[in-house]
């Protein structure tokens, strides 16, 4: 990614992340305000609504205060006790008309001392007032200091009643008020709150014949109906407050209200303002963030381009911003410091990669790179010859066993500085492949030019090397291949050099040039490891078992087990042409256990378990060189629940010479374990018997070349003959192999040999013919 969109979009995510809590955090704020707002207003216009009502019913009880007064003084008026008392009606109408006038009474009543109507001041509208007078006059007769409401010509009415004494009651006058929009205007003058008088019949219609409300409200009114605590209008919300004007039908009631918008209206103005304090402080946050992110972002994209640097391998440039002494100062040292431990950790792991540590000389990889771009330089050119030559030190794993590998390691710098003055030209190239295998890189040489360098290679080793008091002659075998005549690439010329130069050591010869025929067998040999490999999952091999003869009567049956190969193709294919193989590339292990779990298998089958046999296995070098194999072979056993005594391990000379102390020390472990074993190919070592008589063994068998030479040469004979004598004085059997005719067989009973195995007696034979053939030899010596 481009450094400077990185930048912005690290800038713009700082910023916004930064913006976006911040507006949280004032939108949460402005929702805490405005509930909070909202709540008080609520708490507030409550409040006041309790005062309205209490001032409501203030205002009611003054008029009806002032009535009850104005009732009182027209009670106690002479002249309207006369007019009464003269039953004049004419002039008690008139005294009433007067006197309801000037105290503002609408309605004004004399009722005599049965609260009957006597007379009446009305107008012409109140036709229902006799209904009136029925709902009224009751409950002012039974608590004459109060008053009451009714309804009249679709106008509530106030009513008060006093009595008139003479001493006694002689009648009452009921006087009586409209609660009607001057009251309702007062209290909006007064309070600066909404009234409505609001009359709800008996079907649940409403009315509402006095009211402070605008148009709209009233119809929002109308649709909602009783009872009301919230009006909403479209001009906004009122809080509402029903107020009981203790009428005798409940009918009407008042309604005191007060609007939410008018309280808040304040507050909003406040909102406001901090709206706009948020949005400066938004802004001002914003640039604030963004300078600090621009400052943080600076310095991280400097150390991002250094790590781009370093992951391009390059560790020469220093960072920037090490001199600041906050934490980025900080991060940017700590990287300055891992830029430059990298570079030398990378450096050191260049050498390592491409350079040997003890000679100093290029590695193996360094040497192909080297060959890689030799070629590749000489494309579109005129092409002109190298040549990679390859040697191997004869000899070298015996000098680090004998002398240490403190010594070969001195040995290998000694060769490595011989073989520097070897080089033609200042261009040619000198490496340590491993181990003890070197490398040249001749440029411009032909193979004329290559067997020239490995003459003066091999006169260079003619002088031993000598340090301290070792002396060590040096030799080598040579191979070299030629580019483009032996090889088209790189790695083809390196592995036909290592051919050629394997096949010298194998002649023992100087210098060899690679030839075609040196590897004509290379795919046949890779195929055919990966073909024993299959031959043993796919269930290919077969055993085969030679018998072995007693030559002088002993009992016991004896055989020597054989692996043959039924391949699905070439068919029966001879041990010759893979044993060796297996052994090279170590698969001969396999084999070997695959020998043995068949063998233990045969032993343990019902048809054999009666009979007194012993089978011989052949171990390998690496089979006895296998620190495990003790342990492999009694799991074997185990499984198979057969008898180490069944077996008889033969070990050829060369397997004990290799590593005798190993050797000696798996075969005790072996004999403890109850196998017999046995020396094959005895005779044909020339180390052995200096270590026969440690070895736990308890049987020789004398190689066939002496057995068939018999008939033809008494040397062979008078070597059988020592053999047999050799072994019977150190309390050892003797087996003869190669058994070819009679006759043999005949000079080894007469050498009183142990036992006899050959083609006269038997070829080897598979499982289930060996097994008829015991049978038959058991009926024919029954018989």
């Amino acid at each position: 990614m481009n450094l400077s969109v990185l930048r912005r979009s690290l800038i713009l995510r700082l910023v916004g992340i930064s913006l976006l809590l911040l507006l949280i955090v004032q939108a949460a704020g402005f929702a805490v305000v405005r509930a909070s707002i909202e709540r008080n207003a609520r708490s507030q216009i409550a409040r006041a609504l309790d005062t309205d009502e209490n001032v409501w019913r203030r205002l009611l009880d003054q008029n009806a205060e002032k009535l009850r007064q104005g009732s009182a003084l027209l009670a106690a008026d002479y002249g309207f006790r006369s007019a009464i008392n003269s039953d004049d009606e004419e002039t008690i109408q008139s005294v009433l008309e007067n006197h309801g006038n000037r105290i503002g009474a609408a309605v004004t009543a004399l009722l005599g001392t049965n609260l009957e109507l006597r007379a009446a001041s009305l107008s012409d509208d109140m036709l229902d007032f006799p209904a009136t007078l029925r709902q009224v006059v009751p409950p002012l007769a039974a608590q004459p200091q109060g008053s009451q409401v009714a309804m009249m010509a679709g106008v509530p009415y106030q009513f008060v009643m006093v009595p008139m004494r003479a001493p006694v009651v002689i009648g009452w006058v009921l006087m009586g008020f409209p609660i009607g929009q001057p009251l309702a205007e007062e209290m909006r003058r007064l309070l600066s709150v909404q009234v409505a008088v609001v009359v709800q019949a008996a079907d649940g219609s409403v009315s509402v014949p006095v009211t402070t409300l605008s148009a709209p409200a009233l119809a929002s009114l109308h649709r909602q109906g009783l009872p009301l605590v919230e009006l909403k209008t479209g001009e906004g919300t009122l809080l509402a407050r029903e107020a009981p004007l203790g009428n005798a039908g409940n009918e009407v009631k008042t309604l005191l209200l007060r609007s939410v918008d008018e309280v808040v209206a304040p507050y909003q103005q406040l909102q406001v303002l901090l709206a706009i304090i948020t949005v400066a402080g938004v802004l001002l946050f914003a640039v604030g963030t963004g300078l600090v992110a621009q400052r943080l972002t600076t310095p991280l994209r400097s150390l991002l381009a250094a790590t781009q640097r370093l992951s391009r391998g390059e560790y020469g440039v220093p960072l920037g911003h090490t001199d600041r002494k906050d934490e980025i100062g900080n991060l940017a040292r700590s990287f300055d410091r891992m830029r430059l431990d990298i570079g030398s950790q990378q450096a050191e792991i260049r050498r390592l990669a491409y350079w040997d540590r003890l000679t100093g000389l290029p590695n193996r990889e360094r040497f192909r790179e080297a060959v890689v771009h030799a070629i590749d330089a000489q494309v579109g050119d005129a092409l002109r010859p190298l040549t990679v030559l390859t040697l191997d030190l004869d000899r070298f794993k015996h000098v680090n066993d004998v002398l240490g590998y403190a010594f070969g390691d001195r040995l290998l710098q000694a060769v490595a500085e011989r073989l520097q003055k070897q080089v033609p030209g200042d261009s040619d190239m000198v490496a340590r492949l491993g181990g003890n295998e070197f490398a040249m890189l001749l440029l411009r040489t032909d193979a004329k030019g290559a067997h020239a360098v490995a003459q003066r290679i091999t006169q260079s080793f003619e002088e031993p090397l000598a340090f301290e008091d070792q002396t060590v002659d040096l030799s080598a075998g040579m191979g070299f291949a030629c580019w483009p005549a032996d090889a088209e690439d790189a790695d083809t010329l390196l592995s036909r050099s290592e051919i050629a130069m394997y096949a010298a050591k194998r002649k023992l010869s100087g210098a060899l040039r690679y030839d075609e025929s040196l590897d004509s067998a290379s795919a046949l040999t890779l195929s055919l490891l990966t073909e024993l490999r299959r031959a043993v999952e796919h269930d290919e091999l077969r055993l085969y078992l030679q018998p072995k003869v007693p030559l002088h009567g002993q009992g016991g049956l004896a055989a020597e087990a054989l692996v043959r190969w039924q391949h699905p193709r070439r068919g029966l294919v001879p041990p010759m042409e893979f044993i060796p193989f297996a052994e090279q590339t170590g698969f001969v292990r396999q084999l070997t256990l695959w020998m043995f779990e068949e063998t233990a298998r045969l032993l343990a089958d019902p048809r054999t378990a009666a009979m007194p046999l012993r089978i011989s296995v052949n171990l390998s070098t690496r089979d006895l060189l296998d620190p495990e194999l003790h342990t492999r072979l009694g799991a074997i056993l185990a499984r198979h629940g057969v008898q180490a005594s069944a077996f008889c391990l033969e070990i050829t000379e060369s397997a004990i010479m290799d590593d005798p102390l190993r050797a000696e020390a798996m075969l005790n472990r072996l004999s403890e374990q109850g196998f017999k074993l046995s020396i094959d190919d005895f005779g044909t070592g020339y180390s052995s018997l200096a270590y026969l008589k440690r070895l736990p063994v308890d049987e020789l068998k004398i190689d066939k070349s002496f057995v068939m030479g018999m008939e033809s040469g008494e040397d062979d004979a008078m070597i059988v003959r020592s053999t047999i004598d050799l072994a019977h004085n150190l309390g050892l059997t003797v087996v003869a192999e190669g058994v070819e005719n009679l006759a043999i067989l005949d000079r080894l009973r007469a050498l009183s040999c142990d036992e006899a195995q050959g083609y006269h007696i038997s070829r080897p034979l598979g499982a289930e013919d060996f097994l008829v053939w015991q049978a038959r030899q058991l009926t024919a010596s029954s018989a």
